[in-house]
């Protein structure tokens, strides 16, 4: 198995075995399969493979380390996959969900080794990849980015001892199994060619010695070519500090933005100053810009941008670094640079502006082009770094200098902000976006890349993969090139509506590599590229599908999450569901920054969670398409879902936490979302399930279990002391007799004494457009009130009677406790609860059908428990123009912002279309 793949790019002289081939060397073996690959590229069958990036076939080549890595679809996976002829004895496969909260800081040295937009820390993939995995399974990760999954998958096998006895521990703490450390394989997908750069550089083995030595006699040859750009006088420039130009709107007069908005004191930037020609108080808002008329260096056209000037340099003396004013012999210097010809390195492609949302920042300032981004000397000083790196000879130290040089492209452009009081000027862009700030920081290579090279060197000595056990691809993770039921964990970090417009960031570096992402494939929400939520939803699904058909059955997908609109959240939960996922688990990547409810509620704040989900296995499928729709499938379902569940969950402080996915709303949810998945009415209401689900099976602490794990669990509440806390954050109605429900068991109360804590809870937080119900309707229409006829009801009974001594060992119908527990408000047992439920649901219908008959302009206060229950009944029905015509009668968020009306609303499209 990983034999058949191993190789050592120490020694050129020794022999490689790849893909059941043996090669003389490396070289042989690359120059072998890009032979393969050029053939493949003249195939337009194969250029019109989804996701194919735009390049031409040398560009595309010469970035690829094939059959490893390729800058397009990789056509070697698959033959890689089927060379594995392990024949292992087939062994159940049973894993509970990571249910840990993990907190990973992003100081480490590999982890900063390479800055991507976005990326999780290899750290914090390592448990699941262990968790779910044993040495030698393959993995997936087809949104890999910088490649973090393809790290962490290296990482199980060459981790230093500290961090696995580190690891083990944690793993023995929470009650499992030490995890098998060793080596993994795993496909890295991204649609974007200079992210599967990063990645393949991450994990393709490096001769370390090889490569300082050859950093050092880059630094050293670009001193000898352009090192005269850089001096002034004795005196070695290390960056020039460049402002933007405007004009008082007052007086017209010139305003030099970083000496006249200056605070001489500190050298920060005032918002307010005043004109230093008519005294005027300005801010920047006021101010007008300055544009300057130049011949672009690539047309010879006139080029119209804003006006920087030099205004400091920065300069490298015997007693440490001095920031100085310019000199004569300063401006001679940049004058003669600007007469220098574009050096051919340099590439001219214009920004799609019009498809950017970015666009509007750069464009009316003068920059759309890529050699807009450039002063004359950084532009020179780019160019040079990157015709030394691609004449380096030896092809793996080759990739890793431009792995490091890239990291210049942003750093040497405009987009580089001048902060005086931070302690360097190296990579101060402001992180996802396009910002042209009017201070910039024109950095020398040295002083740039001296330090990098040195931390390169460093984290790359720890880090030694020795063998190759990563692919990696650029593509749609729609269109994977992975055989049906092949791989055994996915572990993702998808793009999330709108953070981050990769491809367009992406840009400006593939470019300088001549490969380009194809943003139309991209699954993000971009109003420029004409993507609304919908879109995104309909993109993640086709991904989510095609992580379906490649996982193996019965196994686990992990998806990391990262947006603070709770529409996106919904759209994530809905694309997984119908693509055929069952969600099992949401843990915190940091805790420290809210509960779970918090992050998912309508006014969420930001979080990275943590999404445990599975593909369930065949048995399950089978069992329906044999049995239809009955009860039983409902109970197959949940037996099958319990048994994919956390039994118990730990938090930092050794205590025990609520297992969300075992309350009985939260398995109903699952279980509905898996029928109408299947294009099925629901079989069970919601009180006929909440009754079943109680006979069926044990509950502890508001959680339901299988009986074969009930002794775990018991097991471990006894030595926890104290019983697990729902968090439950109110926003809707839905929660706020969710709420209801959880005080009126531990109390049943009255109106007067429920009230006080009711409005408190319901206060800040209630969702936009939801109409807040008033507290004797909600109780009128969920719960039962003992009007002290009859005997007092059992739950009140056993609350008064453990709460007032007085009223201990009295039988149900003592005057004394009748007359306490009158009006007292407490939950039905499950079988009045279903009496309940059905006068509710008949009553919710009535008013859907207001809703069904509203014209004119879009309601702006809606009940969402109408929505869900006419919804519900139009999808039973298979109305699913019913569906579509209410959602377009309110605003979008409200269906967007509910799971399942999300889901439902989803649905209805699809069957229409299918209609069609």
């Amino acid at each position: 198995m990983a034999s058949q793949v191993r190789m050592d790019l120490l020694e050129k002289s020794e022999s490689v075995t790849c893909l059941g081939q043996t090669f003389g060397n490396d070289d042989e073996r690359r120059e072998h399969f890009r032979r393969l690959l050029r053939a493949r590229l003249a195939d337009p069958e194969f250029r019109a493979t989804p996701g194919f990036p735009g390049g031409s076939d040398d560009d595309i080549v010469k970035m690829s380390d094939p059959p490893y890595y390729t800058a397009c679809p990789n056509p070697f996976i698959r033959d890689w996959i089927s060379a594995d002829t392990t024949d292992e004895p087939h062994a159940p496969y049973i894993r509970a969900p990571l249910a840990v909260d993990v907190t990973v800081g992003k100081t480490d040295p590999l982890y900063k080794a390479h800055g991507y937009h976005t990326k999780v820390p290899h750290q914090a993939i390592v448990p699941s990849i262990l968790h779910y995995t044993k040495p030698g399974d393959l993995i997936l990760d087809g949104f890999g980015g910088s490649g973090m999954t393809g790290v962490a998958a290296v990482f199980c096998a060459v981790a230093p001892a500290g961090y696995k006895r580190s690891v083990d521990r944690q793993f023995t703490d929470a009650g499992r199994d030490a995890p098998e450390w060793g080596t993994r394989r795993a496909i890295i997908n991204d649609l974007s060619p200079a992210a599967s750069f990063i990645a393949a550089n991450y994990i393709t083995p490096l001769d370390i010695d090889a490569f300082e030595k050859s950093a050092e006699k880059l630094l050293h040859d670009l001193r000898a070519e352009i090192g005269w750009m850089y001096e002034s006088g004795a005196q070695r420039i290390e960056y020039t500090v460049w402002s933007e130009v405007f004009t008082c709107p007052d007086c017209t007069g010139r305003i030099n933005f970083y000496r006249d908005a200056k605070d001489d004191d500190d050298g920060r930037i005032l918002a307010k100053f005043p004109c230093p020609h008519c005294s005027a108080e300005l801010n920047k808002d006021r101010l007008e810009r300055v544009f300057e008329s130049t011949a672009d260096p690539a047309t010879g056209e006139i080029w119209r941008r804003v006006k920087f000037e030099p205004v400091l340099v920065s300069v490298a003396t015997p007693n440490g670094r001095v920031e100085r004013e310019l000199t004569s012999e300063d401006h001679a210097l940049l004058a003669r640079i600007d007469a220098l010809p574009l050096s051919a390195e340099v590439p001219t492609r214009r920004f799609p502006i019009e498809r950017m949302s970015h666009g509007s920042r750069i464009a009316p300032k003068g920059f759309t082009h890529v050699h807009h981004f450039y002063l004359p000397r950084a532009r020179e000083a780019l160019a040079v770094l990157w015709r030394l790196s691609t004449s380096e000879p030896n092809e793996r130290v080759r990739k890793m200098l431009l792995f490091a040089v890239e990291q210049t492209i942003w750093g040497f452009s405009v987009l580089n902000r001048y902060s005086p009081t931070h302690f360097s000027q190296v990579n101060r862009n402001l992180n996802g976006v396009y910002y042209i700030a009017s201070q910039h920081a024109e950095c020398s290579p040295w002083y740039n890349l001296e330090g990098k090279f040195s931390r390169l060197v460093s984290a790359f000595r720890s880090f030694a993969p020795k063998s190759r056990e990563i692919f990696v691809t650029v593509g749609t993770a729609a269109n994977l090139p992975a055989p049906t039921n092949s791989i055994d964990y996915v572990f993702t970090d998808p793009p999330f509506g709108e953070n981050i417009y990769y491809a367009d960031l992406n840009f400006l570096v593939e470019a300088w590599h001549g490969v380009i992402t194809a943003a139309s494939a991209e699954a993000i929400v971009d109003s420029a590229k004409e993507k609304d939520l919908p879109w995104y939803e309909g993109a993640m699904q086709a991904c989510f599908a095609e992580y379906f058909r490649v996982l193996k059955p019965g196994r686990w997908m992990t998806v990391v999450f990262s947006n603070s609109r709770a529409s996106v959240w919904n759209a994530i939960q809905v694309a997984l569901q119908q693509a055929g996922f069952v969600v099992a688990e949401v843990t915190a990547l940091d805790k420290t920054q809210g509960s779970y409810r918090q992050v998912t509620s309508a006014n969420a704040v930001k979080q990275d969670l943590v999404v445990s989900c599975y593909k369930p296995n065949g048995g399950l499928e089978d069992r329906f398409e044999t049995r239809g729709l009955t009860d039983d499938t409902a109970w197959d379902f949940i037996r099958t879902h319990l048994k994919n569940l956390a039994v118990i969950k730990r938090n930092n402080f050794e205590g025990m936490e609520m297992v969300a996915e075992r309350d009985a709303r939260r398995l109903f949810d699952r279980m509905v979302a898996w029928f109408v998945r299947h294009n099925t009415p629901v079989p069970l209401s919601s009180a006929e399930f909440q009754a079943g689900l109680a006979e069926r099976f044990p509950e502890r602490d508001g959680m339901y279990f299988l009986p074969n794990q009930i002794d775990e669990y018991d097991k471990a509440r006894m030595k926890a002391g104290d019983p697990p806390q729902r968090d439950l954050f109110v926003d809707d109605e839905r929660t706020a007799i969710d709420w209801l429900t959880d005080f009126l068991k531990a109390k049943p109360s009255t109106y007067q004494e429920l009230h006080p804590d009711f409005t408190q809870k319901t206060g800040a937080g209630w969702r936009k457009h939801e109409l807040k119900p008033e507290l004797l309707r909600l109780l009128d229409e969920n719960f039962l009130k003992f009007d002290g006829n009859g005997p007092v009801p059992s739950q009140i009974h056993a609350y008064l009677s453990s709460n007032w001594k007085e009223l201990r060992n009295l039988e149900k119908d003592d005057i004394q406790l009748v007359e306490k527990a009158r009006n007292r408000w407490f939950v039905p047992d499950p079988n009045k609860q279903q009496d309940v439920e059905a006068r509710r649901e008949k009553a919710l219908l009535r008013e859907f059908d207001v809703y069904k008959a509203h014209k004119g302009k879009k309601m702006r206060e809606i009940r969402l428990e109408v929505m869900r229950v006419g919804f519900k009944a139009a999808w039973a029905a298979k109305d699913y123009r019913t569906i579509i015509d209410v959602s377009a009668k309110v605003p979008d968020e409200v269906w967007q912002e509910d799971e399942r009306l999300m889901m439902l609303h989803s649905m209805a499209e699809t069957r229409l279309e299918a209609e069609r």
